[in-house]
């Protein structure tokens, strides 16, 4: 497997988003099953797994724990914080609740992370979302204490604006950066990225493969399960939908000219952007870990990157990525 950096840190060139395996995606594996799948993709070369405490919540990071207790020396773990998660877990499962990045709850968090993870130290440790109400050279201060302590390895932040980026940066250094970014969804390439090429920080793109829609398993008569949430995100819905996969054709169109897999396309699209970007596109299948490290094999010369960012950019992508309330509540980026 090939290696890149996430600043100091050394990950496989492919990471596994885990999130899947228990939230947003049905029909969940039975936890032998998504086991099986990430010890199989440890055995592939895979060594850069992520979750959080929000996922289920904590029933993924309890199975990440379990999949990489007998293979720990040899996984990059990254979860994240920054949830006020009530008592009661279980009974919100599936409902949105608020943001908590105060120092004291950061530390009460990593206790409970590091004990589901099985683990004494959390390699990457992301503020999951900003909070508008904790100044973030108080969280990076915090996370700092937990690096000199030992608990955690490395400091990120998650849908972070630049500002953010920058002022946490100042206090503690920011090993990664994780966005969601995509052919379908572009939006860092404005601000983000460059600050994190300025800064050395990596970059780590969640849902590189569009939610699904970039894989050619999506087409215009696909009905998403009822408790998908894709079905209710403005842009997998009615006419957007309809009009967005003029993208999703396109991919399979130039993976059948490159002789790849349409999702092989779409992950070395992203990884060419730059050597510090580090993909983790989730799955629940180990067939489909397999296609995705094929996208490894998959390279473009200047001229084809050329062309297909000026396609591109001739297609409007329509509706918005994620519905008006919880874009509201969680995707502030600190401005």
């Amino acid at each position: 497997m090939k290696q890149r950096y996430l600043r100091g840190l050394k990950v496989s060139a492919m990471g596994l988003g885990c999130m899947g395996f228990s939230q947003s995606y049905p029909p969940f594996p039975e936890k032998s099953e998504a086991i099986q799948a990430i010890r199989r993709a440890v055995e592939l070369g895979i060594n850069f797994f992520d979750t959080s405490e929000a996922y289920g919540p904590y029933k993924n990071e309890e199975l990440v724990g379990e999949a990489l207790s007998p293979c720990r020396d040899k996984a990059v773990i990254a979860t994240k914080f920054g949830w006020d998660i009530p008592e009661d877990a279980a009974s919100y499962a599936g409902k949105p609740f608020g943001l908590d990045s105060r120092p004291a709850a950061i530390r009460k968090a990593v206790e409970g992370s590091l004990r589901r993870l099985r683990t004494d130290h959390i390699d990457l440790y992301y503020q999951h979302r900003v909070d508008p109400n904790v100044p973030i050279e108080d969280v990076a201060g915090t996370v700092s204490e937990l690096i000199s302590a030992g608990k955690v390895l490395a400091f990120g932040l998650s849908e972070a604006g630049a500002d953010v980026i920058r002022r946490a940066n100042s206090v503690c250094p920011v090993t990664a950066v994780q966005s969601e970014y995509s052919m379908f969804y572009r939006e860092p390439e404005k601000e983000v990225m460059p600050v994190l090429k300025e800064l050395g920080i990596g970059f780590v793109p969640f849902s590189p493969l569009g939610k699904g829609i970039l894989t050619g398993a999506m087409t215009r008569n696909t009905e998403l399960p009822e408790n998908d949430f894709r079905r209710y995100i403005p842009r997998f819905q009615g006419d957007n939908y309809q009009k967005n996969l003029e993208l999703a054709e396109y991919v399979s169109a130039l993976a059948s000219q490159k002789g790849a897999k349409p999702s092989q396309i779409a992950l070395a699209w992203v990884m060419a952007q730059g050597e510090n970007i580090v993909p983790i596109p989730g799955t629940k299948k180990i067939s489909r870990i397999e296609e995705n490290i094929g996208s490894l094999g998959v390279s473009f010369t200047p001229e084809e990157l050329a062309a297909i960012n000026a396609k591109l950019e001739s297609i409007a992508i329509t509706g918005a990525r994620y519905p008006e309330e919880q874009m509201k509540l969680t995707f502030t980026g600190g401005k």
